[in-house]
């Protein structure tokens, strides 16, 4: 017979494994199941995920994504009772939580948390809950051991909000890495960074993350991925169709996919040679001479925008007729800044700003590892007057 007291745990990761220890240690009767056979032994195991479904009342998925959620519960189907209830705490997309709720139907609640493994081990999750109201009602006891509700209109949008929360962080942890860089290029103390920025809007999750901050090797395991937070960024730009600079932030970092997403926060500026044709671009324009851009692009390049409302291709040998190797009368007034750079392999974009008297350019940037090391493969500008 099913038990209703009894949870069943599919997917025993970082999240999973303190989500069944919170339930065992409050008095639920836990049992577990794993994809990957790793078990912590804080809770009670099967080697079958049937037989963790068969006598339980209530069976919550921990699992990495979609594809994860629908094995699994294709797996299990034949052995879950028409009430037996199914609390999904994965993050999934929200077409793809949908699909879940239909195939599962009124037995099945949606439930994203907000928190990681801390937060679940001390029962302080988030949960962002979708379920018929009854579901809702059996699922509570469950939900109440591992932290707040907050209802939510159906299992898609709990889905799409969870991404959201997610993008917040991905923000926080991408500003809080640009933080660092700069401070690194300033030469200031990282302790007496992470002080400072403890007091300012970064502040939590500095506190929370600092044992990852300090260039160290973290003497304790990740709580929450970059590759989990990459993948939650591509499911958002997936589902909004809307281009979103997080999506490319943790996926790119020079890290490893298993490390906390603090160390993302920790990745290595820029290395010099991306930026070395970006300077000698810089030089060109401080100097006049066009030697610095021949040193800056390829051959090949073509220089694009708007000139007095006409559009204009120039090749470099046109682009650089346009300079006499003196720089500008007002050049003391002038500036010059390199705003973005993001290097996929061996390509990359970038962004500047050019100040120069009573016109701002925008210049955007291709770049290419060629073989005798990165060079400008093209530039289109916008001039604001």
């Amino acid at each position: 017979m099913i038990t209703p007291h009894t949870v069943a745990v599919l997917g025993l990761g970082r999240m999973g494994d303190a989500i069944a220890t919170r339930l065992a240690t409050q008095g639920h009767d836990v049992v577990g199941w794993t994809r990957s056979g790793h078990v912590s032994g804080a809770v009670r195991t099967a080697g079958d995920p049937n037989d963790a479904v068969a006598k339980a009342g209530l069976v919550l998925l921990s699992l990495f994504d979609g594809p994860a959620c629908r094995q699994v519960v294709e797996a299990v189907r034949g052995s879950l009772r028409t009430d037996t209830i199914v609390l999904n705490t994965s993050t999934v997309a929200p077409a793809e939580a949908s699909e879940l709720a239909r195939r599962i139907g009124r037995s099945y609640v949606h439930a994203p948390v907000l928190g990681s493994v801390p937060a679940a081990a001390d029962g302080a999750l988030r949960i962002l809950a979708a379920a018929d109201q009854d579901a809702l009602d059996l699922a509570r006891p469950v939900l109440r051991t591992l932290g707040t509700v907050l209802r939510v209109d159906d299992a898609p949008t709990a889905a799409a909000l969870k991404l959201i929360a997610n993008n917040s962080l991905s923000g926080a942890v991408l500003a809080l890495r640009d933080s660092l860089r700069q401070a690194d290029a300033l030469g200031l103390p990282r302790a007496q960074v992470l002080d400072v920025l403890e007091l300012g809007q970064l502040g939590g999750l500095v506190a929370r993350k600092r044992a990852f901050l300090t260039g160290r090797p973290a003497p304790v395991p990740a709580e929450f991925t970059v590759g989990a937070l990459a993948k939650d960024m591509a499911l958002l730009a997936a589902a909004s169709d809307t281009p979103l600079r997080s999506a490319a932030g943790p996926a790119c970092a020079p890290v490893a996919p298993e490390a906390d997403i603090a160390v993302a926060a920790t990745a290595p500026a820029v290395e010099e040679a991306v930026l070395e044709p970006l300077r000698a671009y810089i030089r060109g324009h401080a100097t006049g001479a066009p030697a610095h851009f021949r040193a800056a692009f390829l051959p090949t390049a073509h220089i694009e925008g708007l000139r007095d409302g006409v559009f204009v291709s120039w090749r470099l040998d046109e682009y650089c007729a346009l300079f006499d190797g003196r720089p500008g009368p007002d050049e003391p007034a002038r500036s010059r800044r390199i705003d973005a750079v993001d290097v996929h392999g061996t390509v990359a974009t970038a962004t500047m700003t050019l100040s120069h008297g009573p016109d701002t350019f925008t210049d955007i940037f291709l770049l290419v590892r060629a073989d005798d090391g990165w060079r400008i493969a093209n530039k289109a500008y916008h001039r604001h007057s």
